[in-house]
């Protein structure tokens, strides 16, 4: 009740909306919230269970290299941590290790991932060490299979929870450990009421259920870095040569083709990364990559065709549209951008054997399909994986020893504060994906090789660096918050929109940042206005916004998505 009270008060949802997130599918048979609840759990107390009789196969735990084993004994000691392990340096292992010793203390554990990296791989590892004392938890389980591992958990079966953002809110009797694994994903926030960021409850959980805390990715948000003791795993497990090779440009050339056709020959498998088709296109320079950027935000101003304008979807700073970039001259600007499909056909063309396996969410769209597109490319049937950010999302590949990476200039330049930070998060993430096993080649197409250069090997500098350009303006230093109004009139939707403002104005130390219409300006026959709001105190910001909250807006709290 207290954690609910929470979400609803922090997040800005009803009560009823919070402790749904608690209630997944509860049938009345399960719903054992009445008064013998705690008898019944109690005399399956698991504290004494032998762990390795429970083992499929018993299997002994990972063996720990030294530097693992010092980011172990350091993380047992913290009640909260964040473990910035460079990718493929074992932090799986490590998991595994703090795992079975929560569950010898008598307690159980949550491991969250984000949804789409919920991978085959992943659960067949947790299952090897935890056998059916583990469950795996996500969004596309069927009623019955999530009513069947409610039952489990009641009956004191689970030790192990593992899945998505919902899985922190499964009815655990006792909760030891909360891992968030690429706890830099954005996908941990959620899209709809209530509007919370699973990382931040884990966190809040942990300290209200005296459980252990461990946060970890290779690229740690900034909020994270600078807020958690950091506990470091800087070398990777197996040791391999990477070759950074940055080419200009802003289409799949011929040239990569050849590339990729000469790797696919000598019987390695490629990787191909394609930005996502964003709702707006950008304006930058093919000469030095720099996009056009808003004068008093420093994000990315989007390209109106229709209306021939120039906005920064932050504070809807507006100008005519530029020929001649601001940077360095060169004419014309370019907003050209290809699609996952054409790079497709271009492939397929000049490469007619090759199997390529299309990966991004409107190929894989179910959890089986997934399944199997890492099953063919495991067995080697396809040779090229093709796909948008999906392809970051902690997959392991032994055989990839190319990566081709496409329009990293205008994921720099998209229309975010954290454009730098994602960009240089994705580009060594996907980067992470080859030479697991054998040395590989990674050609990045960028005018910005020198920006990337100074850090591809070095994250914790960029994060440094990062920090001096955020302060005073950004979080982790300020507390930001969207408001949403939509209606399906106009002239209502901009009424609601001058009338909060008006009221959020009587508060001072609340930066209006900038109010008008969203980005996207209509979804489904409704037109949509934005308020953004900065403030260096939460406590103030949330007081203002409790006093304009109304059925008639939607108030998001520390928002990542600002179309």
């Amino acid at each position: 009740m207290e954690i609910a009270k929470f979400i609803a008060t922090y997040y800005f949802s009803s009560l009823g909306e919070a402790l749904g997130l608690f209630m997944p599918h509860q049938n009345p048979r399960s719903h054992r919230l009445g008064g013998n609840a705690d008898e019944s759990l109690n005399n399956n107390k698991i504290s004494n269970i032998d762990m390795h009789s429970h083992r499929d196969g018993g299997n002994e735990l990972p063996i720990l290299s030294d530097d693992q084993q010092k980011a172990y004994d350091s993380l047992v000691k913290k009640d909260k941590a964040l473990l910035f392990g460079v990718t493929g340096s074992g932090k799986t292992e490590i998991f595994i290790s703090l795992m079975a010793k929560t569950i010898e203390e008598g307690k159980q554990c949550i491991f969250l991932m984000p949804e789409i990296s919920l991978t085959p791989q992943m659960e067949t590892r947790l299952k090897k060490y935890f056998g059916d004392r583990l469950a795996m938890w996500h969004s596309k389980l069927t009623k019955k299979k999530k009513e069947e591992i409610l039952e489990k958990i009641y009956a004191g079966e689970i030790d192990v929870i593992a899945g998505a953002r919902s899985a922190l809110f499964t009815p655990l009797k006792d909760v030891g450990l909360i891992i968030v694994d690429e706890e830099h994903d954005d996908s941990y926030k959620s899209m709809m009421k209530p509007r919370y960021h699973a990382r931040d409850m884990a966190v809040y959980m942990g300290a209200k259920l005296n459980a252990k805390v461990v946060l970890a990715s290779a690229t740690p948000s900034l909020s994270s870095y600078h807020k958690y003791e950091v506990v470091r795993l800087k070398k990777p497990f197996v040791e391999t040569q990477k070759n950074y090779y940055f080419v200009e440009g802003t289409q799949l050339t011929n040239a990569m083709v050849k590339k990729i056709d000469e790797n696919f020959k000598a019987g390695e498998q490629s990787l191909l990364f394609v930005p996502t088709r964003g709702n707006f296109k950008y304006l930058y320079c093919k000469k030095c990559g720099v996009t056009h950027l808003c004068p008093y935000c420093s994000v990315g101003m989007a390209l109106h065709r229709k209306v021939r304008h120039l906005k920064c979807h932050y504070c809807n700073y507006t100008e005519a549209i530029r020929t001649a970039c601001t940077h360095c001259g060169h004419e014309p600007l370019t907003s050209e951008r290809m699609g996952t499909q054409e790079v497709k056909e271009m492939i397929e063309h000049g490469i007619p054997d090759m199997v390529v396996e299309q990966f991004d969410r409107d190929a894989i769209s179910t959890a089986g399909k997934l399944k199997k597109a890492l099953k063919r490319f495991e067995s080697k049937e396809s040779h090229l994986l093709l796909g948008t950010q999906m392809l970051s999302k902690g997959h392991d590949y032994a055989n990839i020893t190319l990566s081709v990476i496409l329009g990293m200039d205008y994921m720099l330049g998209l229309g975010d504060y954290r454009a730098r930070e994602r960009a240089m998060s994705l580009l060594i993430q996907i980067a992470g994906r080859s030479g697991r096993a054998k040395s590989a080649d990674v050609i990045v197409q960028s005018a910005n090789a020198d920006f990337f250069n100074m850090y591809i090997n070095d994250y914790e500098a960029f994060l440094n660096d990062e920090m001096m350009f955020v302060e005073d303006m950004y979080p982790p230093f300020v507390s930001l918050a969207r408001i949403l109004i939509s209606h399906v009139k106009e002239e209502k939707a901009g009424k609601i929109t001058l009338d909060t403002v008006t009221k959020l104005k009587e508060f001072e130390g609340v930066e209006i940042v900038g109010q008008g219409k969203a980005p996207i300006e209509r979804i489904a026959n409704k037109f949509r206005f934005n308020i953004l709001l900065r403030c260096k105190k939460r406590s103030l910001l949330l007081k203002a916004l409790h006093s304009v909250n109304n059925p008639s807006i939607e108030i998001d709290m520390d928002p990542v998505e600002f179309s």
